[in-house]
């Protein structure tokens, strides 16, 4: 994990838009919205935590575990 900054940038053009949709949406902050989408799209991808028995299917799948 050491290679991961904990920062992000992000342009002006997008951080506008997730201001308004933080607002529309109920979010508390902008941090909280963007941690959501984030949980959601590793979630989404099999990457989250507890899913080595999805990753253990598809490796199974791909022949690579019998």
């Amino acid at each position: 994990m050491g290679l991961f900054k904990k920062k992000v940038t992000i342009d002006d053009e997008l951080m506008d838009r997730i201001r308004v949709h933080v607002e529309n949406a109920g979010f508390a902050t902008a941090e909280e919205f963007i941690r959501y989408c984030i949980d959601k799209e590793l979630a989404a991808s099999g990457t989250a935590d507890g899913d080595d028995d999805l990753h253990e299917k598809r490796l199974r799948g791909l022949g690579y575990i019998e």
